[in-house]
């Protein structure tokens, strides 16, 4: 295989006065030609920034040094126009998040038209045609749909498919995926890896991987570059890295992995959910009658004190709509939700940044709760708060920050804390590691684990990974379509599954 793209001693800073730390340090790595390349490391590592430098497309206060040769062709230093050519007929790019990535008001056929539009003299016919084997070429079956559709028309997964064909239209030779499947469940996950690996096999795509999870690395690389702090600790095969890690972070990656020990559940029953069916109104422009929509059908399970009950599942099938459903958030229902205590159940989403306040520091957000028990005393409040942060894991110094101040992991923590202080029974964890890199994931895993323990409190894990729900969990059941299709012990149903769906879950979750 000959060289593809290196990259020589790569570094990338912001400080204005220079003396700031660099974001990537003196990186070197080469993608070699028809290879898939895992760049894998933890949230802040550096990953992004140094796909977002190789691209041409890094924030315009940033300062590089180094070389970046692609094809043979030193590209850092070329003009704007230049790099645009690299970009529209060597390089393309995939996106963790599509819908932040796509335009809202442009028409998904449109915009992957558009680099055909800029970098070719192609009729519009032929552009159409181009557009609609590439929105086929990523598995697109009903391209002529697609194609006149919005973003916000298309579910997660299609939205990605979107941004592959936009990515690969112009046909590059080297794709560069920046967790392209992190927002994704199980089973879509696996789609769209399937589908890198076809255009790298069929199209002898060379790809850089760009992700934090380590089981995504596993099954889809042939190389991966072990990344912490801008700079790469530790390379070799994906067998190597995994089987043999030498260096100590590589080895605290791998065997990263929280498992419950130890049974806290009493018999009491904390939750009594018996033939829910919960409905959604649709919204209609005119007037006219509402239609209902039914999200979920005759459910049925219950929860005991100290228990961890996992609901799995893929997106769309009702999980965070049963979530709602037990808080009291969605009352269009039938059947009953009984839940013991006088505080009803709290809930901990997946991204804690669109609950916190950001005009308030983090002291002020904690204290709300405990108004609303109707504590009065702002020196007791001030008291509870520093004593809840240090049971969460952060110090009282965090009552002073804002939350665009925390990162990811600390904002689930005073997410978490903020359910707490309610002194919930229930506690509803809805997708909350999802979106967190491995180690942050561990040590929410672990607090929630703690808490558990400690409080006795019951927990009901919505999630769409099952490797999560055979580590942590007592009891769990799989959703789909809005349907209860097998309830069991959490590692039973995980090691031996009786529903052909829960076995593809688990087929599409495994390396």
């Amino acid at each position: 295989m000959g060289v593809l793209l290196e990259v020589e001693h790569l570094s990338v800073g912001f400080a204005e006065d220079g003396r700031g730390k660099n974001a990537v340090e003196d990186l070197s790595f080469v993608v070699n030609q028809g290879e898939i390349l895992g760049l894998v490391g933890e949230s802040g590592s550096g990953k992004s920034m140094t796909a977002l430098t190789v691209m041409g497309i890094q924030p315009e206060n940033a300062r590089i040094s180094g070389r970046i040769v692609f094809r043979g062709r030193e590209i850092s230093c070329l003009s704007e126009n230049e790099r645009n050519q690299i970009r529209g007929n060597g390089m393309g790019m995939v996106f963790q998040e599509p819908m932040t990535s796509l335009n809202p008001v442009v028409k998904a056929g449109t915009q992957v038209a558009e680099a055909l539009k800029i970098h070719t003299d192609l009729p519009a016919k032929e552009i159409r045609a181009r557009t609609l084997e590439a929105l086929e070429c990523v598995g697109l079956s009903d391209a002529e749909t697609v194609y006149d559709q919005y973003p916000h028309e298309l579910s997660g997964g299609m939205r990605q498919r979107v941004m592959l064909a936009m990515a690969i239209v112009h046909m590059p030779s080297l794709l560069i995926a920046d967790e392209p499947t992190t927002a994704l469940d199980v089973l879509v996950q696996a789609q769209i890896l399937g589908l890198i690996r076809r255009l790298h096999k069929e199209r002898q795509l060379s790809v850089l991987f760009i992700s934090h999870d380590l089981n995504v690395i596993r099954q889809i690389c042939d190389r991966v570059l072990v990344m912490h702090e801008g700079r790469i600790l530790e390379e070799g095969s994906t067998k190597k890295i995994f089987e043999a890690p030498e260096h100590a972070y590589t080895k605290k990656l791998v065997g990263t992995a929280v498992e419950r020990s130890g049974d806290f559940r009493t018999e009491k029953t904390v939750l009594t959910v018996r033939n829910l069916n919960v409905y959604y109104k649709e919204r209609r422009l005119l007037p006219g009658r509402q239609k209902k929509h039914q999200v979920l059908s005759d459910i049925s399970f219950s929860v005991r004190e100290g228990e961890i009950f996992g609901i799995v599942g893929e997106s769309g099938c009702g999980k965070s709509t049963l979530a709602r459903a037990v808080t009291g958030l969605h009352r269009d229902l039938t059947g009953t939700v009984s839940v013991e205590g006088e505080n009803r159940p709290q809930i901990v989403f997946q991204d804690p940044f669109g609950s916190l306040n950001p005009a308030r520091k983090i002291g002020w957000i904690m204290e709300e709760p405990l108004r609303v028990r109707k504590i009065r005393d702002r020196q007791e409040r001030e008291h509870m708060v520093r004593e809840m942060l240090e049971d969460i894991g952060l110090d009282e110094s965090f009552a002073a920050r804002y939350p665009d101040e925390l990162s990811g992991g600390q904002r689930q923590r005073i997410s978490i804390g903020l359910a707490l202080s309610m002194n919930p029974k229930l506690l509803i964890a809805d997708e909350p590691v999802s979106a967190l890199d491995v180690t942050i994931q561990a040590q929410i895993l672990e607090l929630l684990l703690k808490i558990n323990r400690e409080r006795k409190a019951a927990i009901l894990f919505i999630t769409h990974d099952l490797g999560l729900v055979r580590r942590i969990c007592h009891r769990a059941a799989v959703l789909y379509e809005g349907r209860i299709l097998e309830t069991g012990e959490g590692r039973a149903l995980c090691d031996h599954p009786w529903t052909e769906y829960t076995k593809q879950l688990l087929a599409a979750a495994r390396p």
